[in-house]
């Protein structure tokens, strides 16, 4: 007998989706920092046993959208609940409700099995998590709640166990040494991305996009081309910075990076362009993966 299904992760903005999410599948493929709106695709990542297939899929957090970009990014969220056979509603302790009511009604009016994981245990006391606990299942009582610490790896195995009891029986959707269903490309843009939201301040990560030109993969190096884009002239001199300084850190530390997740070494090469009012723009965001066709 074998069993497979996708299994999609929601939840507000920052309660660590993406830490779960790479705790389960065992490989970093959700960019991780501490800024809200890290995730802004739906991220697949592929698990595999001799008798399961399960397929995580990483939302971006639940927020009210204010343009274009992000109404997007809800889009990816709403086609989360029409594909799960399971779903991980993730709060956090201290939070008590959904940013957005119409998906935390679809939550509790669900007709697949809902996990719902009350993370960051490991900030809480006893008392504490178990008033919370109670507070959930008053709130979302269709759900199973599991107490975990995603960064801590706390009960992230018997999460994992409790999804494949759920599993509905069925053939593999992918084949069975596929880790996600995203190009190199993909990963590569999403530590350069990560980076910048780790050195920039204010606005400047969510007005960029990152577009990999160039992938040459050889037998023992990778050179690889991307291009930095943003929205104004002013956001292209704060990413450059004073001699360049600020994005050969950045590139730096994506190359480390990229070293680990390919095992190779690379050759990287960035350069900043800018392209304007991207985030508005329904043709420029469907270039880069938005705005997907419901």
């Amino acid at each position: 007998m074998h069993k497979a299904g996708f299994v999609n992760i929601i939840g507000n903005p920052n309660v660590g989706k993406s830490t779960l999410m790479n705790a389960l599948v065992g490989e970093r493929l959700s960019i991780i920092t501490s800024k809200a709106q890290t995730t802004r695709h739906r991220i697949l990542g592929i698990v595999n046993g001799d008798d399961f297939q399960i397929v995580f899929s990483d939302t971006p957090g639940i927020i009210k959208p204010a343009y274009e970009l992000q109404s997007s990014m809800m889009d990816f969220v709403k086609n989360a609940f029409e594909d799960a056979d399971v779903l991980i509603y993730m709060v956090e302790i201290g939070e008590k409700e959904l940013k957005d009511e119409a998906f935390f009604k679809r939550i509790i009016h669900a007709n697949i099995p809902v996990l719902l994981l009350l993370n960051k245990i490991d900030k809480s006391n006893q008392e504490h998590l178990e008033e919370h606990v109670n507070l959930w299942k008053e709130k979302v009582p269709n759900a199973e709640i599991i107490p975990i610490s995603a960064l801590e790896k706390f009960n992230v195995q018997t999460v994992f166990d409790r999804i494949i009891d759920l599993l509905p029986e069925s053939p593999p959707f992918y084949p069975k040494d596929a880790l996600t269903d995203k190009p190199e490309r993909f990963f590569v843009n999403e530590i350069i991305r990560e980076k910048i939201l780790l050195n920039y301040d204010k606005e400047i990560p969510y007005a960029v996009e990152i577009e990999t030109e160039e992938f040459k993969e050889d037998d023992d190096i990778i050179r690889i081309r991307a291009v930095i884009m943003v929205e104004r002239d002013t956001q292209k001199g704060i990413i450059i910075g004073h001699k360049g300084a600020a994005i050969k850190k950045v590139g730096i530390q994506a190359r480390e990076d990229l070293e680990k997740f390919f095992g190779k070494q690379i050759h990287l090469e960035t350069y900043v362009k800018v392209n304007k009012d991207w985030r508005s723009n329904e043709r420029q965001l469907r270039r880069f993966g938005y705005n997907q066709k419901k």
